[in-house]
């Protein structure tokens, strides 16, 4: 799949690979949050993994076109569990993250990704920040739920606001930052 990524990005539109990169992914996960770009693969998709074995997933695709929840519009997908496979309905404002827009949230460099991020998880109180901290702990929140740590999404969500604000995800963040870079100077000196 790596093979594929470049010329994927050349071409400028989606292939075949943007569906079947997350269904390849080598470490065989039996839980994840699969988003997907158009809401008619949901189904489909979630229907895959059962058949590869998963425990529990969410496939997502929102009302607004995002391939994660979104808090500005409902998010609709499957979620599959125990081999069942469910319709889902996400609506951010019965989960106390509903925001009348994305506008704000569009990054172009990976710099203003990594900022944005850190004014969320660092608790900065300006409008952008707010809303990025309400996407992070939606999707975090589902990433904790389907992992089995918590029961629902709700209290996914819940796990996902106490992790920011005390304070811990921003210290994993930076952890996970000093991790990978130490990782890729130790690459960049290693033989072979």
């Amino acid at each position: 799949m790596k093979h594929a990524v470049g010329p994927r990005q050349e071409l400028g539109l989606r292939t075949l690979f943007n569906v079947l990169g997350p269904l390849t992914n080598p470490a065989k996960v039996k839980r994840q949050v699969l988003g997907v770009y158009d809401s008619a693969l949901c189904e489909p998709l979630a229907e895959v993994l059962v058949r590869l074995g998963s425990e529990h997933a969410l496939v997502l695709h929102s009302d607004d076109g995002l391939d994660e929840i979104s808090i500005a519009a409902n998010t609709l997908g499957y979620e599959c569990k125990a081999g069942e496979i469910s319709p889902i309905d996400i609506d951010p404002a019965a989960l106390g993250h509903a925001h009348d827009s994305l506008n704000g949230l569009q990054v172009e460099t990976a710099e203003h990704s990594a900022s944005l991020i850190r004014s969320a998880l660092g608790g900065d109180e300006d409008a952008v920040s707010i809303k990025a901290r309400s996407m992070i702990t939606l999707n975090a929140g589902a990433g904790i739920y389907v992992s089995g740590v918590t029961d629902s999404l709700p209290s996914g969500i819940v796990a996902a606001e106490k992790a920011m604000a005390s304070g811990a995800a921003a210290q994993k963040l930076e952890a996970f930052v000093a991790f990978t870079q130490a990782f890729a100077q130790e690459q960049a000196v290693a033989p072979g």
